[in-house]
């Protein structure tokens, strides 16, 4: 969602991809027999795990014999750890590869299922991530939802390009900063909900000029038909 925010023009690309092929939220909700049916979202999915690999040095591997690889001579019982996130910005294989490129992906036979080795978000061999299809379906259905039921933008005070990219690294990769933005949904109501994706931290109501600080649980009394408060209380 924070590379989308920063381009704006590819979430509303694939806002309308999901709408035209789908329908909305409130009439056809995205399943898991839809994503085949969306190139543009799986392409986005894809960048964002060449990007942002969630484990970006995989695994550690163990050498079990002395190894020559490359040139370079690999002892018995080094430790060896993949630098998943390096290879996927590799400009030897990636053009402009710290971009955000979705399209590359269209088209495209690269996957992330081990036998394509500039690209190894899951690792590769018999030690690929066994969690793989689960994982996939769920970024796929969880991203595809939201983008389809709501519009989306940053604070009024941020601007997509100052939107702070900066990557906490550890065991899995995290965004450093956690990502605010608003969304909102004109069909439905026109209130708006400034939501910290990390759900860490506290969003508020916004309605016309009032402002309702909530933490993130019971849903505060709004001005407003029965029917907008309902569709609130689904949505959040």
């Amino acid at each position: 969602m924070a590379e989308l925010l920063r381009n704006p023009s590819l979430l509303q690309k694939c806002r309308q991809e999901l709408l035209q092929t789908i329908g909305t939220q409130q009439t056809n909700p995205l399943k898991e027999s839809d994503v085949h049916s969306l190139p543009y979202l799986q392409a986005i999915v894809k960048e964002t795990l060449r990007l942002h690999p969630p484990v970006p040095l995989l695994l550690p591997y163990k050498a079990r014999n002395d190894i020559e690889l490359l040139d370079f001579t690999i002892p018995k019982d080094t430790r060896v750890l993949v630098n998943a996130w390096g290879i996927g910005r590799d400009a030897e294989y990636w053009d402009n590869p710290t971009s955000f490129v979705p399209e590359r992906f269209l088209d495209c036979g690269v996957d992330y299922k081990g036998r394509d080795f500039e690209y190894i978000p899951f690792g590769a061999g018999r030690r690929i991530c066994p969690g793989i299809p689960l994982a996939t379906r769920m970024v796929h259905l969880m991203v595809g939802s939201i983008v389809q039921a709501f519009d989306w933008k940053l604070l009024e005070e941020m601007r997509s390009g100052e939107l702070d990219m900066e990557e906490q690294f550890g065991v899995t990769l995290k965004k450093a900063v956690p990502l605010l933005a608003i969304y909102w949904n004109e069909c439905q109501t026109k209130l708006k909900y400034v939501v910290n994706m990390s759900g860490k931290q506290q969003g508020r109501w916004q309605q016309e000029n009032q402002t309702t600080e909530l933490k993130f649980g019971p849903i505060p009394e709004l001005r407003g038909t029965s029917s907008n408060k309902q569709f609130i209380k689904g949505a959040v």
